[in-house]
């Protein structure tokens, strides 16, 4: 159903609450839906701040932090599915756009890619924006086509495409 479409009185009953609990958290619709967002930052900014030893043991994964991301989409798939798949929830979009524009633009900063950029002529916004993008869509073209790939695989073919258009430049 369209968020649009929703009413706060059809939420309680599918819920099993009544509305003024319902409104004990929330203001309305808006407002929960973007608490739900602050959650759903909160919970993946705390997976890519997990130490070390939590991360993905595989030595070929160029970006560990990126495979611990995706499982959790994937344990998660039915929510991020709804949220990220389709067309008319854009607060979670934003928001995890965001966050990925940090993780590109940490890992910039942590590669020295810089360099590599202005030799280029590449604007590094641009490199972040495009960067950013590019995951959020395949994550979610991804979660469309029902995780055909596991995770692991996923986050391996981010750093092979990464490598070939470094190699094309």
């Amino acid at each position: 159903m369209d968020v649009e479409k929703i009413s706060v009185n059809r939420l309680a009953e599918r819920a099993t609450i009544n509305r003024v609990t319902f409104y004990l958290h929330y203001r309305d619709i808006p407002d929960m839906m973007e608490k739900m967002a602050d959650d759903m930052i909160e919970d993946l900014s705390s997976i890519l701040q997990a130490p070390n030893e939590l991360r993905s043991l595989d030595p070929e994964v160029e970006w560990p932090i990126m495979v611990n991301l995706l499982e959790h989409i994937a344990q998660h798939a039915r929510f991020y599915k709804v949220i990220l798949a389709t067309k008319r929830t854009t607060v979670f979009t934003e928001r995890l756009l965001g966050l990925l524009t940090t993780l590109i633009t940490d890992r910039f900063e942590r590669s020295g890619g810089d360099s590599k950029l202005a030799e280029l002529g590449i604007k590094r916004d641009i490199a972040i924006w495009y960067g950013a993008s590019a995951l959020i869509g395949t994550i979610v073209s991804w979660l469309r086509s029902d995780m055909p790939y596991t995770p692991l695989f996923l986050a391996k073919q981010f750093a092979l495409l990464r490598r070939y258009h470094l190699m094309k430049s």
